[in-house]
């Protein structure tokens, strides 16, 4: 795949997410998780860390996407990435506001370090 194509796949198990989020299918939301983070770790494999392909989707009309992006990116455009997650959280996006808030503390505490 190219990377535009895993950026296209990266937004609908996004998007998959923010449905199973809705309905309640931890189990369905889980394993998007895995999913999705495999397609990240696909980028970041690549020459020059391809990751970046992502940093398009901090201005995607839906907050999943946003937030997960942002999480994503955090490695590569730290200042992007955090004001996508102060973003969401400003505007009370839910549930994707207490992932942002929660992800935020969590950098500042030096309890998750991006990769």
């Amino acid at each position: 795949m190219t990377a535009a194509q895993l950026v296209e796949r990266f937004v609908e198990l996004c998007l998959a997410q923010d449905r199973a989020l809705l309905y309640d299918e931890i189990g369905k939301y889980n394993k998007l998780f895995d999913q999705m983070w495999a397609l990240a770790d696909e980028l970041k494999s690549r020459p020059g860390d391809q990751r970046s392909a992502l940093t398009p989707l901090h201005n995607h009309q839906n907050a999943q996407v946003r937030l997960k992006s942002a999480i994503a990116t955090l490695a590569l455009a730290p200042e992007g990435s955090r004001r996508t997650l102060q973003l969401i959280s400003d505007r009370d996006e839910y549930p994707q506001a207490a992932d942002a808030r929660g992800m935020m503390r969590a950098l500042d505490e030096g309890r998750y370090v991006p990769r």
